[in-house]
């Protein structure tokens, strides 16, 4: 509550933007999944791939919202994603065909891709004002953004599982009926030109960045994390119909993730800012996840069902969100250090471009995983893998 209190007002703003966000986000796209292979039909391995569109439509994009962010500024940005989002619920409530749902799907993560790095470059930027003010590290601002990120993501599905006793479409225009407001309150709220914010050309910026390997390292752990989140879609449902006949226990645990990171993000940051830097932040996020995998790939041949078989997967749960509470705010943290002047939103926008291409491949490789004969545990095995994987890259930070 310090550093809350300490922020200047559009700091404020934009974390409580991104619990709003989150709020309409996850009141549908937890039970994407089971609409996609049940109401529409659609085998496994087309499931995970349309799941990894969605992820590549938005993350795979953000570089192009974080150059048009440079070039235009937040407001226009922000306000013209909220629109498309609107757009891409209400259709996406009322898809059946399979191209009508890809092309629904594709418009709601587009939208993402403009409103989301102008949302997280800002904060990020804003974070390091406040550093650099005598506010304290820029990490505890940055956690903050993570707490009202998972706030949103705690309410969002527990409202969807409400408005599933009604229909998917009414989980879906409940979700644009939220970015409704979220538009209508920024139009209000949200500056027209933010002080300290250079607008820059569209060109020019992108060879550099591609030569930055420190940039383009942190990018790639990022995205292993990134697709070990994505898990919480395809590869976790999976596992909670088998062990309890439903995917019922689903928003609980979604809801277990979200609360623990409202509830120990604050003190994790603390802890990781006194003890560790940033590269050892990100590594030990890694680690914890790559445990939470191996934990479900221990116990999946036992084939344990009833309240017995999900705690494996509150276990993989726990620990995924173990990792993101150590990896989120230290890689968005390392951003800035790593960026262009004038070019944040540039770097914003491709560390999540570059993770979203990872996550895209990654899907669809895991979905045909989970729909081949090879033995239960070999999926979990491989997933396990990636992250730790993807700690050799990790480069030495500029700074602690």
């Amino acid at each position: 509550m310090g550093t809350w209190r300490s922020l200047p007002a559009l700091p404020r703003l934009l974390i409580l933007t991104q619990f709003a966000f989150n709020v309409g986000f996850y009141a549908v796209l937890p039970f994407l999944a089971e609409h996609l292979g049940g109401t529409v039909g659609l085998a496994g391995w087309l499931v995970g791939l349309v799941l990894g569109l969605r992820t590549f439509s938005q993350q795979g994009l953000f570089v192009v919202g974080g150059a048009l962010v440079d070039r235009f500024g937040v407001r226009p940005i922000v306000l013209v994603g909220c629109a498309l989002r609107i757009a891409g619920f209400a259709w996406l409530g009322y898809a059946q065909a399979v191209w009508a749902v890809v092309g629904a799907v594709l418009l709601i993560g587009f939208a993402a891709a403009l409103f989301s790095p102008a949302v997280e470059s800002e904060i990020a930027r804003q974070a390091v004002c406040w550093e650099e003010a005598g506010g304290g590290p820029r990490a505890n601002v940055l956690a903050l953004f993570t707490v009202a990120s998972q706030a949103g993501a705690f309410v969002g599905p527990l409202l969807g599982a409400l408005l599933l006793a009604v229909d998917f479409r009414a989980a879906c225009l409940t979700g644009a009926g939220v970015f409704v407001a979220v538009l209508a309150g920024h139009f209000r709220l949200l500056p027209q030109h933010i002080p300290g914010r250079a607008r820059t050309r569209l060109g020019g910026g992108v060879r550099p960045m591609l030569r930055n390997r420190r940039f383009l390292a942190v990018c790639c752990a990022y995205g292993a994390y990134l697709l070990a989140y994505n898990q919480l879609y395809l590869a976790l449902p999976e596992e909670v119909e088998r062990a309890a006949g439903s995917q019922a226990p689903l928003a609980w645990l979604f809801a277990l993730s979200s609360l623990l990171v409202v509830v120990a993000q604050l003190p994790v940051t603390r802890w990781a800012a006194d003890r560790l830097d940033l590269r050892r932040s990100v590594a030990a996020g890694l680690l914890a996840i790559s445990a939470g995998f191996a934990v479900v790939a221990a116990v999946r041949p036992a084939g344990w069902t009833g309240i017995g078989g999900l705690v494996p997967a509150a276990g993989f749960v726990v620990l995924l969100t173990l990792g993101q509470m150590l990896v989120a705010p230290a890689a968005r943290a390392w951003v800035p250090d790593l960026a262009e002047d004038g070019r944040l939103g540039l770097y914003t926008g491709a560390m999540s471009s570059i993770s979203g291409l990872i996550v895209l491949v990654g899907s669809a490789a895991t979905g045909s995983l989970l729909d081949s004969a090879l033995p239960p545990a070999v999926p979990w095995l491989v997933l396990a893998v990636v992250p730790v994987a993807s700690l050799v890259l990790l480069p030495r930070p500029q700074r602690a």
